[in-house]
């Protein structure tokens, strides 16, 4: 089984957006350490509790500062940009750092309507867009535009021979098919919503066709994991994704606050918000090395993939470190 990581950058109570940035320069070169086999970054943007809004910076500087670990975004927000452009970005990556970059790409508007039209300077995009433009990302990486297509005479520079391989970020079974019939890379977000991932990831397999850029199926799942000594202290850790992850389905501030904030809280919380809690919780492992190793090994014969990105939001950065050092070691 591969590891691998999907970093938001998130920022805790206290902190600032530069200290959670270095978080991720020093979480990226630990855990190559460690041994995982990816390092991937998010793009998220007008929101105070994620750091990253350019992953193509951020990819850079975390491919600059480690020698082995494949880097990559999870994911380039494609509708909101010119596939052309972003197949520029990552040819350009690829040149600087081969053979260890990655493109990810999913479908969401990035936020809000009013934030998505800042992202597009007002042009009007739609998001039924998004198969034609993969299409077009894939060509103008490989070249390969059909001899129709309106830019089929324009090349994405520089032209490289070693082309970062293109994966679609999706939750559902259209999005699977999507990544199938393109033949690329697939990766299903378990940390989002955990219910269509055994449909998704079938449909996917079932449907892949060879494209110029990827021969053979390949997926991942991702899925928040927390790791540690004791099963109170992984519980005790936990709580403090679970109430970020509470206060981001109601829109509230999206800092991470800290253990003694959140016993503090735990009082005020309603029946509706414990079982949102409860409900987040599925998409989640969390306990000592033993219990995630049972777990993420059933996770794996459900899904039928080899690989796992691990996110982890929790309050304290020493703690999270721990948490990728205690997972790595019991899945050797």
């Amino acid at each position: 089984m591969k590891l691998s990581v999907l970093d938001q950058s998130p920022i805790s109570m206290g902190e600032t957006p530069e200290i959670a940035l270095q978080h991720t320069l020093e979480l990226a070169k630990w855990t190559e350490e460690l041994g995982y086999h990816r390092y991937w970054v998010a793009e998220h943007h007008n929101t105070n509790g994620l750091s990253i809004s350019a992953p193509e910076i951020v990819m850079t500087r975390i491919a600059s500062v480690t020698s082995r670990i494949r880097v990559g975004s999870g994911g380039i927000l494609l509708p909101q940009y010119s596939p052309y452009k972003i197949a520029e970005i990552a040819k350009t990556l690829a040149a600087f750092f081969p053979d260890r970059i990655d493109l990810g790409v999913g479908n969401s508007p990035g936020g809000s309507p009013q934030t998505r039209a800042a992202l597009t300077d007002n042009q009007n995009r739609s998001l039924a867009e998004f198969p034609r433009q993969v299409a077009d990302l894939q060509g103008f990486l490989h070249n390969s535009l059909p001899r129709q297509h309106d830019f089929r005479l324009v090349k994405a520079t520089p032209r490289i021979e070693q082309v970062p391989p293109l994966w679609l970020l999706g939750l559902s079974e259209r999005s699977a098919n999507r990544a199938g019939e393109l033949g690329t890379g697939f990766i299903f977000g378990h940390f989002i919503n955990p219910e269509n991932g055994v449909n998704a990831l079938q449909t996917y397999r079932e449907n892949f066709s060879p494209s110029v850029g990827m021969e053979d199926p390949a997926s991942i799942v991702c899925v928040f994991i927390v790791c540690a000594e004791t099963e109170e202290e992984a519980e005790e850790h936990a709580m403090t994704q679970d109430k970020w992850l509470l206060n981001v389905s109601k829109g509230l501030g999206t800092k991470v606050t800290s253990i003694e904030d959140v016993r503090d809280d735990q009082d005020k919380w309603s029946a509706e918000d414990r079982e949102i809690i409860k409900k987040n919780r599925e998409r989640c492992i969390i306990g000592t090395q033993e219990t995630v190793k049972q777990q993420l090994i059933a996770l794996q014969e459900k899904y039928q993939t080899d690989e796992f990105m691990v996110i982890n939001n929790i309050f304290d950065f020493e703690a999270k470190k721990k948490s990728y050092r205690l997972l790595a070691e019991a899945m050797r």
